[in-house]
């Protein structure tokens, strides 16, 4: 009986007997059996799927005792199909999206993707679909280490809206060689907090939890590498309508951590700015184009992000607005001349 469903398991076959029936060799049925160390019956059922999904011109040749393509130039992977026929950028694509898959290293979704993208993409391993793993290159970024256990208790919790406690270590906090949180010396080294948790967001290579803190009332982001011990406190919650973290007003594109008030911010950058008109930091951003540079001005409820973003470039930046936001940058560039001549 034709299959009318393809199992995973039999899609890496599937290709390798379109490679053997392409190459010309004549394959029959015994012959696939026993290359791929199989039953002749699964290599039946799949050369009818291939020719009712597919659509592949298989013939049987009574001479040569073996089977053909009517189209020579017919190959499962270089047509687009129902069946999902990759063509080379699809390969390309698989193959991006294995080392895109870093980003979630340390997460139990790491690997169970990682193995459901490795078993998609098996069948290209002879068709030079690895060539740009050196020439694509993702460079190593400084990241910080999670507990997959913290993963996967706080997503089952945001799956159920279920209220938590965990231990959270305060950024002042000393850690053991280890990893652990170092015993208190002198300063709180760990935080019982109980919160709703909303989202986990990713920026710059590691991972946070959006939530809303109940003892102190308010959102707050956490860490996840600073979170142990979840527990569930049997209570739950109701999401609301505005939770999501991507819809707070005047979010401009400076990383995850914002505050409660949104600025006008104006800011001077002297010399080459290619780098800065060619991105975007701010859905309403303007570029004034001056005769030394340019004028940056967007809205933002990221000002101490903002004020980072203008040390990183330098004495070529310079903030002009809001005031705030101008002292702020005075203070930190005098405390680092003065630093700078101890």
């Amino acid at each position: 009986m034709p299959r009318k469903k393809l199992p995973k398991t039999a899609l890496p076959r599937i290709y390798f007997i379109d490679k053997e029936i392409a190459s010309l060799k004549y394959p029959n049925g015994p012959a696939l059996a026993r290359q791929y160390e199989t039953s002749l019956s699964s290599i039946n059922r799949d050369i009818a799927y291939m020719r009712d999904m597919f659509h592949a011109p298989i013939e049987y040749d009574f001479f040569k005792k073996g089977f053909y393509y009517t189209d020579p130039t017919f190959r499962l992977t270089v047509g687009v199909g129902p069946a999902g026929f990759a063509r080379a950028d699809d390969i390309l694509a698989l193959g991006m999206a294995k080392e895109l898959l870093e980003l979630y290293e340390g997460t139990p979704i790491h690997e169970a993707a990682l193995n459901l993208l490795e078993s998609i993409s098996a069948p290209f391993k002879s068709m030079d679909s690895e060539w740009f793993k050196e020439r694509i290159v993702i460079p190593q970024a400084a990241a910080a280490p999670m507990n997959k256990a913290v993963w996967n208790d706080l997503v089952a919790a945001m799956r159920e809206n279920a209220v938590v406690t965990f231990q959270y270590r305060r950024g002042n906090s000393p850690l053991e060689k280890d990893g652990t949180v170092a015993p208190a010396t002198g300063k709180v080294s760990r935080e019982l907090r109980r919160v709703r948790p909303y989202q986990l967001l990713f920026d710059r290579t590691s991972w946070f939890l959006y939530a809303y803190d109940e003892d102190k009332s308010a959102m707050r982001m956490f860490s996840l590498s600073r979170v142990q011990d979840i527990n569930r406190t049997g209570a739950f919650f109701k999401i609301p309508e505005k939770f999501d973290y991507r819809t707070q007003e005047g979010m401009s594109y400076l990383g995850i951590f914002s505050g409660s008030k949104t600025h006008r911010v104006t800011i001077e950058i002297d010399g080459d700015a290619e780098w800065i008109r060619e991105r975007e930091w701010a859905p309403d951003q303007r570029i004034k184009e001056k005769a030394e540079g340019i004028e940056l001005t967007f809205t933002t409820n990221q000002l101490q992000k903002t004020l980072e973003w203008i040390l990183a470039q330098g004495p070529r930046a310079r903030p002009i607005a809001p005031r705030e936001l101008v002292e702020q940058w005075k203070q930190t560039v005098r405390a680092m001349a003065k630093r700078a001549e101890e």
